[in-house]
């Protein structure tokens, strides 16, 4: 604009730290058949955004897989929270009869799905960050992978998403056989079915859509954030298990201790007067840890947390972008990530930070190019797994004893 010979203007100097409201990461995506949901609302393969509390919507689910897991996240939830956001991807079913074939081809509709998760978000105006895709108990044979489990960490790369992945039930060895096919930080396996009902009947059902019920209810318990681990955490709406699995808190042989030392997480069953039960009753989840080789973003708790802040530098560092690079402009944009970082250390999120801005790493001839490089350091609190108590005799107590008799007969002398 023209300045004014006489007059005023008014400016609004964009130098100073920027806030950041961060991302909600209880943001779900369901991928399952249903084929008796209505075919207008859930069109096959077309992503359909929702709350799992909205009975127009969840009537129109059909008796599929996908409307247990709908019901499955819903049945989590706590308190005011009455519904999740819930992204469904609805894929076809087979009709091949045989049930391997019908397995195989199903799988790969799944699989096909998976491929296109990178253009959810646009289409329903959010990121899901918890993924639930059918079918992954099932293998071809013992020696190869599920094809769905073998599509999933790419999947979840795209979206910073993690995957609860539902493996073989029947016992601990095919669990763990089925964990060995996987290695990413973003799977979660679980050993368990749940058995629930479905009007009368008592049916078996996944896992895994519970568990992401569980992720959901527990960020809405802190803030909405997706720094709290879920471990010792019920699991409601169960009627069972789909089979007895022997744990102890006090025993690492039990066979849901030898899981969980595999990398698989479980549900355990509550027991009343039994020393080592992890409850009194209900259903418990237990589980920490993904499928990642090597223990240094192994607890996935610590991987959503750390996602979640990379999500909040993306959402301060594009408020800078194509600014002119001066030291008031790289100054503002330093102090923004330090702030935010400042104040999850504040809450507890993480455990510590470092924000760095080194001239090795920043060299004249690339901040003539308009590269700037920040080195940063966050520290994941973790999961609290084993407490060690070592109880000895206290010879202070006897001293006590010995000098309060001594006090009580002076007394009476």
């Amino acid at each position: 604009m023209t300045a004014p010979t006489f007059g005023m203007t008014f400016t609004r100097p964009q130098d100073e730290p920027v806030p950041v409201l961060g991302a909600d990461f209880s943001k779900s995506l369901l991928i399952e058949t249903s084929a008796d949901a209505d075919a207008a609302a859930f069109p096959i393969g077309e992503p359909v955004r929702f709350s799992s509390s909205d009975t127009t919507k969840t009537s129109k689910l059909g008796t599929g897989p996908l409307a247990d897991a709908v019901r499955a996240v819903n049945s989590q939830l706590s308190g005011l929270n009455a519904g999740a956001d819930v992204t469904v991807l609805r894929v076809a079913e087979s009709a091949e009869a045989d049930p391997q074939d019908k397995l195989e081809e199903t799988s790969a509709n799944i699989v096909a799905a998976l491929a296109t998760v990178s253009s959810i978000p646009s289409h329903v105006n959010a990121t899901p960050r918890l993924i639930w895709a059918g079918r992954t108990s099932w293998r071809p044979d013992m020696a190869t992978a599920n094809p769905i489990v073998a599509a999933l960490p790419a999947a979840c790369e795209k979206l910073l998403a993690v995957a609860p992945v539902d493996v073989d039930d029947t016992s601990a060895a095919n669990a763990i056989d089925a964990r060995e096919t996987m290695n990413s930080q973003r799977l979660i396996p679980i050993g368990v079915a749940a058995r629930v009902f479905e009007g009368a009947s008592l049916v078996t059902r996944p896992m895994g859509p519970r568990v992401v019920g569980l992720f959901v209810r527990n960020d809405n318990d802190h803030g909405g954030k997706p720094f709290d681990p879920i471990a010792n955490r019920p699991i409601q709406g169960l009627a069972g298990l789909s089979r007895k699995l022997p744990f102890s808190l006090l025993d690492g042989s039990t066979e849901g201790q030898q899981m969980l030392e595999a990398g698989v997480s479980i549900v355990a069953e509550g027991e009343v007067g039994v020393d080592g039960a992890v409850a009194d009753g209900g259903f418990v989840f237990i589980g920490t840890d993904n499928t990642e080789t090597g223990e240094l973003w192994q607890q996935f708790h610590q991987v959503r947390g750390a996602d979640y802040i990379t999500v909040k530098l993306m959402q301060i560092t594009r408020q800078f972008l194509g600014r002119k690079t001066t030291a008031d402009h790289a100054e503002a944009w330093l102090n923004s990530l330090r702030f935010m970082l400042r104040d999850h250390n504040a809450d507890d999120d993480i455990l510590g930070y470092d924000v760095k801005f080194l001239a090795s790493k920043n060299s004249p001839e690339e901040i003539r190019l308009g590269h700037l490089t920040v080195n940063l350091g966050i520290e994941p609190a973790p999961a609290f797994k084993v407490a060690n108590h070592e109880i000895r005799r206290y010879r202070p107590a006897v001293e006590g004893l010995v000098a309060e008799i001594i006090a009580r007969m002076n007394a009476v002398s």
